[in-house]
């Protein structure tokens, strides 16, 4: 490789980042709430009604007003809730998110939950948030500020014998399933005391404000975070047959196959065929389900929890990615936007954005195709450090190394500034990224085998290093050419 042409991939290499760090930063929490909602005096406004709930709130109408923040970007969002809110008399509330932030409102509970993995802070968080709920009544508002991540940093088994060894089991066993994320998190709403809409339930009566910023598609809304308030349209049918689609019985620990297996799982809140769990709260082992009495009243109270709640979406992929392209047109690029491997395996998606790259290049030489969303990995029996994002990005290396001397480059990350187990959000290729990683004594296929994508691209400077950054908008993928 000349110095020019050398020259010319380091600076498409600065620019495709350029592109991923400018979209990631114009999606301000700050301005995005302030598009939404605007607080004057006691009301709080909704400036753009979706139909869930009234327009307007009078805070001044309730006694009581909590906060449950969880998800990635948990304290950002409840830094900017608080500050729009100023300061109100009897406000309390939990924030569990990971890291924790620097600064904390006296008034919160802070915890540290665990991710990609649930930890002892992740159940601590959930016992907390359903004790709180049990002191709210009808003259009670609950803010709940929810972003991704949640279903691991947030969690407690809905069958009390399980504990948190065999529920990080439970958890590593979906994460290398291969699954997308909707059906995974199908999963964990019927596993879990706190998904599914058990956390609405667990205030029937309360008003609820749900600020939301997915990290899942927006037809699956019920999805993030494995749905804590929204009511669960998926049942105990799917639930058994996802566990034979993916083999994952025989991946379970004993007592999670256990769970499973129950004659009488519970459907989640929102079903039709939905009835309370009978799963005693208590730490000793399992035993045969104990049986209650409910009275239709309370059926219907509790079914009717979800009346009161409103659904605000905050931030979306849609605005990533659309900030990326205004991004991309401003620097001159052809832009093209193909969402259409959402969710599909990373291999496969690679081969079908790479088709589509190469066929747009031949008409455009300066090119941007964007990509949202997520890909899937299906993971072996002992992977290495690395994650969906560095593994998609190391299949489109080996593309890449066809085209000496091209200046192309494809850069996937995350936009919570996490890839799988690693430190980095992602990496970025470009032709020469097969031969350097060779030079480095990596073989990248190996690397892809096992995925082990963190330390080749770490060895080269590649890696998309952030940290995290208080979001979680899914990931991006940016394809970028320019003229050789």
């Amino acid at each position: 490789m000349t110095p020019a042409t050398d020259f010319a991939i380091e600076s498409l290499h600065a620019a495709t980042y350029a592109i991923f760090t400018g979209a990631l930063a114009a999606c301000s929490i700050e301005s995005a709430f302030d598009r939404r909602l605007r607080f004057e005096g006691s009301v709080l406004h909704r400036l753009m009604p979706d139909g869930s709930g009234p327009a307007s709130i009078n805070l001044a109408s309730y006694k009581r007003i909590f906060v449950i923040a969880l998800g990635k970007a948990a304290g950002p969002m409840l830094d900017t809730l608080l500050d729009r809110m100023h300061r109100r008399k009897g406000l309390r509330g939990i924030c569990c998110t990971n890291p924790l932030p620097k600064t904390r409102n006296w008034r919160f509970r802070y915890f540290e939950g665990g991710h990609p993995l649930p930890n002892e802070d992740s159940f601590e968080a959930a016992r907390a948030a359903l004790a709180l709920l049990k002191r709210t009544r009808k003259d009670t508002l609950i803010f709940f500020l929810i972003s991704g991540g949640g279903s691991a940093m947030f969690d407690l088994p809905l069958a009390p014998s399980i504990g948190l060894d065999d529920t990080m089991a439970f958890h590593q066993a979906l994460l290398g399933s291969g699954a997308p994320i909707n059906e995974i998190n199908t999963l964990r709403k019927h596993f879990s005391a706190v998904k599914g809409g058990r956390l609405a339930i667990a205030a029937p009566d309360a008003m609820k404000v749900s600020l939301l910023l997915p990290d899942v598609p927006l037809r699956e809304l019920d999805a993030l975070s494995s749905g804590p308030t929204s009511p669960d349209h998926t049942t105990v049918g799917d639930v058994r047959d996802l566990i034979a689609r993916y083999g994952l019985e025989m991946k379970f620990p004993a007592s999670v196959r256990h769970f499973f297996e129950r004659d009488d799982l519970p459907e989640s809140p929102g079903n039709k065929g939905w009835r309370p769990p009978f799963f005693p709260r208590s730490s000793r082992a399992e035993t045969a389900p104990t049986r209650r009495v409910t009275s239709a009243a309370s059926m219907s109270g509790e079914a009717d929890a979800f009346r009161d709640s409103v659904f605000e979406i905050l931030l979306s992929s849609h605005d990533l990615v659309e900030n990326a392209r205004t991004l991309a047109a401003k620097a001159g690029y052809h832009v093209a936007v193909d969402n259409s491997c959402d969710d599909w395996d990373y291999a496969e998606a690679a081969r079908y954005l790479l088709d589509r790259f190469h066929s747009l290049r031949r008409r455009h030489p300066r090119l941007c195709l964007i990509s949202g969303g997520e890909v899937t990995v299906t993971l072996g029996p002992s992977p290495g450090a690395g994650g969906r994002n560095q593994q998609f990005a190391l299949a489109c290396a080996l593309d890449l190394a066809k085209y000496p001397g091209e200046h192309l480059t494809v850069l996937s990350a995350g936009s919570d500034g996490i890839d799988g187990n690693s430190q980095a959000a992602g990496a970025i290729v470009d032709p020469t990224t097969t031969a350097r990683a060779r030079a480095f004594g990596f073989d990248p296929t190996v690397s892809m085998a096992t995925f082990n994508a963190c330390p080749l691209f770490t060895a080269l400077g590649d890696a998309v290093v952030t940290g995290p950054t208080g979001h979680n908008l899914r990931d991006l993928r940016l394809l970028v050419a320019d003229h050789a």
